[in-house]
């Protein structure tokens, strides 16, 4: 019921998808950016339902607390606990190298303010596994949710993270203050 709110939210309000995730591809990253409004989650929700992606997406821990952990882990919520290592790369990495078909969601600021260093699991995560990233842009002037033909890391973080800030750069976020810089 949820997500055919948000679909039906987000076809109402005027929103668009450009492109689609490849049909083929059975395992990916999703990377979402601008991450700047906690309305991002509706459209994302939207946007997989539309694309007809079964991913799940990591979140902060604090998100899943009564009464809300139930509902978020039904939408395929993962909580990450940001204030503590973790093995979630190899956590990850081993869920790529053993299912046939999975996905997850991140945001690579890992906030939604203004992050001037991405978070890099995802990046590890891909170099780990040889799963390609799906750059998935949130546009609000626009009203435009554009997802990037998949990208393989090539082991040069640096280069590679700017490869990918050039196409979010593109997209402003509802608080565009908070954007890829």
């Amino acid at each position: 019921m949820f997500v055919w709110f948000c679909r039906n939210i987000f076809k109402w309000k005027g929103w668009i998808i450009k492109n689609i995730i490849p049909k083929e591809l059975k395992k990916f990253i999703v990377v979402v950016a601008p991450h700047t409004s906690n309305y991002d989650f509706f459209i994302g929700v939207a946007a997989r339902d539309i694309l007809h992606v079964n991913t799940f997406y990591l979140a902060k821990k604090e998100l899943f607390v009564f009464p809300f952990a139930g509902f978020f882990k039904r939408l395929g919520g993962f909580p990450v606990d940001r204030n503590n290592k973790t093995n979630l790369v190899d956590l990850m990495s081993k869920y790529f190298r053993e299912e046939k078909e999975f996905s997850i969601c991140v945001t690579p600021e890992g906030t939604r303010k203004y992050a001037p260093k991405w978070k890099t699991g995802f990046y590890r995560i891909a170099e780990n596994t040889g799963v390609p990233l799906i750059l998935l842009g949130i546009d609000y002037p626009s009203k435009s949710v554009t997802v990037h033909p998949p990208f393989y890391v090539t082991g040069n973080m640096e280069a590679d993270l700017e490869n990918m800030m050039v196409f979010f750069r593109k997209m402003k976020g509802k608080n565009p203050e908070n954007g890829v810089r």
